[in-house]
C-alpha cells in the first residue's frame, strides 16, 4: 500500500448512523435477528455478509450490536447520499482496486473497530458462490475475527438490485460463529490469502443456506447486475 496513511473515518460517524439503520431494520422492516452474541464485543472484528440489495448495508449496520464502517461502492459517494454516507463514517471503495478501501478497513482494525464487507462484491443472488479476497486481506492483516452474516428479504425475485422494500417487509440478518484465519509457518502470502478467503467463503454460503432453510425466506434466483448485460 502506497501513497501515505489513510485517512481514517471518525467513530462518531457508526455511533450515530446505526441508530437509523435501526429505525429502518426495526421499524420500517420487520427485521429479525439471530447469533449477535457471536460478534465480539471489542477489539478488531470483520463482518463479512451476503448481498442482494441496496438496503443490506443499513440493515447489518443498524442490527449489529456495535459500531460498523462498511465498505460501500464509491458510486453511491455522490450528492446528498454521498455526504450523509462520508458523516456515517463508511468507506467508498474503487472498485477498480480497492487499495485505498482496504488500507481504510485495515486501520480502523487497527485502531479495535468493526469493519462491514460484502465479499460477493456486487448486489446479485446473495448465494456466496465467489467473493473477493478483501475480506481475507482485511482478517489477516488486522488479525481480526471475520464474523459471516446472512441478509434475507431485502430483495426478491425480479425485483432490481436498487429495490426498496416495502413497509415492513420481513427481514432476517444471522450472524455466524467468528472464523480466526492466520498465515501458517511455511504457507506464502499468496497461498494463506486463497485458503483464507475460500475458508470465509464457505462458512458464508453455508450459514446463508442454512438460514434459508430455518426461515424459509429465499434467495432471490435472478441476478439483475449479470443479466442486464447484452449478450456477446
Amino acid at each position: 500500500m502506497s501513497g501515505g496513511a489513510p485517512r481514517v473515518p471518525s467513530p462518531a460517524g457508526p455511533a450515530w448512523s446505526r441508530w437509523v439503520g435501526r429505525f429502518l431494520a426495526r421499524v420500517v422492516w420487520a427485521t429479525r435477528v439471530e447469533g449477535a452474541e457471536h460478534v465480539p464485543a471489542e477489539g478488531p472484528v470483520v463482518l463479512a455478509a451476503n448481498h442482494t440489495g441496496v438496503v443490506d448495508g443499513p440493515v447489518v449496520l443498524g442490527v449489529a450490536p456495535r459500531p460498523l464502517h462498511v465498505l460501500v461502492k464509491e458510486e453511491m459517494f455522490v450528492g446528498p447520499v454521498g455526504w450523509v454516507l462520508r458523516a456515517a463514517g463508511q468507506i467508498p471503495v474503487d472498485r477498480v482496486g480497492g487499495r485505498g478501501a482496504l488500507a481504510t478497513g485495515l486501520a480502523v482494525l487497527r485502531r479495535g473497530g468493526g469493519v462491514g464487507v460484502f465479499p460477493e462484491g456486487n448486489r446479485g443472488r446473495g448465494d456466496a458462490t465467489s467473493a473477493r479476497a478483501g475480506v481475507a486481506w482485511l482478517a489477516l492483516n488486522g488479525r481480526a475475527p471475520v464474523v459471516p452474516v446472512a441478509v434475507l428479504g431485502t430483495r426478491r425475485t425480479g425485483e432490481g438490485v436498487n429495490h426498496v422494500p416495502g413497509l415492513r417487509r420481513r427481514l432476517v440478518v444471522r450472524f455466524g460463529e467468528p472464523i480466526v484465519v492466520e498465515r501458517t509457518p511455511g504457507t506464502s502470502g499468496k497461498q494463506a490469502l486463497e485458503d483464507a478467503n475460500e475458508r470465509i467463503r464457505t462458512a458464508l454460503a453455508d450459514l446463508v443456506a442454512d438460514t434459508v432453510a430455518r426461515t424459509g425466506i429465499v434467495l432471490p434466483t435472478d441476478d439483475p447486475n449479470r443479466e442486464r448485460r447484452p449478450a456477446p
